[in-house]
């Protein structure tokens, strides 16, 4: 039964058509897998089902009745949550104050049941199985564990209609099964699950319902039991192939990063690195595995100045271990963040804007900040890396999060950096986008560029890389040649199993 009916949904942006004439029926009891690239009106239209947004054409049909959502709190009201892609949460509240942030419980008007939604914050995150303190800061949690009160707020509301838009983007392997059950708890409760999510393995395990959307269109929809990986990606991309050839083999050249005894301190005692050594060359891509917690952004930030670290960082013969964030950058040093929303777009920016902005010196004339040349390098990238925009001059906040990361990358590479390190870069990525991007990180391996890239998928890892690195508790335990780096060696080494053959142990010697 269809609880919730999209018909004939259309959305316009200007003179930009982000939806025309959607058609997506949500059946009680199910989960209902929407997919797409980038950019094909996904989380358009799911802003739409949530209240976030107003069709510019079309109805949604709640029971069969014809409803209108002006708000968020409106659309929660008849039962409808959504968990976004982005994280919405306010860093200087608790996970409690989060969870319950606009929907306060009280003993009497005005005044707070502080112990009421303690109970039933713990009780939510219990049933998630995470050990989050409720009176935690958001803002000193991990991402993967922002996510999971990103969850925790839709589960505490009794949802007819939970809406999850890539929930699975920041979490391990181990979060991610957890999630999955309380997912079939909500089917067997009747509740209808809408999940979005560019993992399709992961889709076609969950799933009941398989709806496809291509350019803002209604492709194609069936039930998953009807379905398969290649037909959905079939009618993601039509003709377009995305599929590229992996290159023959490593071309690595010089060591170009030398890392020995990194440590990186964890506030209140204690190391989130604990005592990295590896090398990274030039014309090598460079996987950096391990679970949520495992110490890879920790380490990645560490590498490049964003957070204090110990040891020897020796950049091109060079030692920078004592260089800020600013003059590592200067000696082509480059990091692009997992939270690209809070840590690497400018939102008062155009796409333009973004990417530019680290290369204004190379492209000013005179003090004069602009001109075609920077124009010529913009759109060359732009078409390099296929970013989905009206323009240049597009605001950044009109993109898709795939296109949004693209841009991130676009403004590293446009400074030409001899490493670039990039922490979760296929996060919110579609596969068609995510073929490109990998492909791009070969093509500037190739050129000599050292790429180092942070993924909790181990598909990912072994799919791309020449090398694997994986990480445990803040410690290398594995330094594994992609020939060597089969699934039951990775798994092991993230568990924290050293493998005695991997190069990790001669380098922790």
């Amino acid at each position: 039964m269809a609880v919730l009916r999209a018909e004939k949904i259309s959305k316009a942006y200007g003179g930009v058509a982000a939806l025309d004439g959607v058609d997506f029926d949500v059946h009680a009891g199910a989960v209902n897998v929407l997919i797409g690239e980038n950019g094909a009106g996904k989380s358009t239209l799911m802003k739409i089902l949530a209240g976030v947004e107003q069709p510019t054409a079309g109805r949604l049909l709640l029971d069969g009745e014809p409803v209108r959502f002006s708000s968020v709190r409106e659309a929660a009201a008849a039962g409808v949550g959504i968990v976004f892609q982005e994280l919405n949460l306010c860093p200087n509240l608790t996970v409690t104050q989060n969870i319950f942030l606009g929907r306060d419980l009280t003993t009497t008007p005005g005044v707070l049941d502080h112990a009421s939604e303690q109970a039933r914050a713990r009780a939510v995150l219990s049933r998630l199985a995470h050990a989050i303190d409720p009176d935690s800061l958001v803002g000193d949690l991990r991402v993967g564990e922002q996510q999971i009160v990103e969850i925790a707020k839709a589960l505490v509301d009794d949802a007819r209609v939970l809406i999850l838009d890539e929930p699975t983007s920041a979490l391990s392997a181990a979060e991610v099964e957890v999630l999955f059950g309380v997912i079939g708890e909500l089917k067997q409760a009747g509740v209808a699950v809408i999940y979005i999510s560019h993992r399709l393995e992961e889709l076609m395990r969950i799933g009941d319902h398989v709806t496809v959307l291509r350019d803002g269109r209604l492709q194609a929809s069936r039930p998953a039991s009807e379905a398969s990986v290649s037909w959905i990606v079939e009618q993601m991309l039509g003709d377009k192939s995305r599929d590229r050839p992996r290159r023959s083999g490593p071309s690595a050249g010089q060591v170009v990063l030398a890392v020995e005894g990194l440590r990186v301190p964890r506030p209140g005692g204690g190391w989130l690195v604990d005592g990295v050594t590896t090398r990274v060359r030039a014309g090598e891509v460079t996987a950096l595995y391990g679970l949520l917690g495992a110490g890879r952004t920790e380490l990645l930030e560490g590498l490049c100045g964003a957070r204090p670290a110990q040891g020897s960082i020796v950049l091109a013969g060079e030692d920078i271990s004592g260089l800020s964030l600013a003059d590592r950058c200067a000696r082509r040093l480059r990091f692009a963040p997992e939270d690209r929303q809070r840590d690497a777009l400018f939102h008062n920016l155009s796409v333009g804007g973004n990417l530019g902005l680290s290369s204004l010196l190379a492209f000013a004339r005179r003090g004069v900040i602009g001109g075609p040349r920077e124009r010529s390098a913009i759109d060359a990238m732009m078409a390099r890396l296929g970013v989905k925009a009206v323009s240049a001059g597009a605001p950044i906040g009109t993109l898709s999060g795939g296109n949004q990361q693209k841009v991130v990358i676009g403004r590293c590479l446009m400074t030409a950096p001899l490493v670039l390190l990039l922490d979760e870069p296929s996060r919110g990525v579609d596969v068609g986008a995510r073929g490109e991007l990998f492909e791009t990180m070969r093509g500037l391996a190739e050129q000599g560029l050292a790429v180092v890239f942070a993924t909790s998928d181990l598909v990912e890892a072994r799919a791309v890389a020449d090398r694997v690195l994986v990480m445990a508790g803040g410690r290398l335990t594995a330094d594994l040649p992609i020939d060597q780096a089969d699934e039951a060696a990775l798994v092991a080494a993230s568990n924290g199993v050293r493998d005695p053959s991997s190069r990790s142990m001669e380098l922790a010697g």
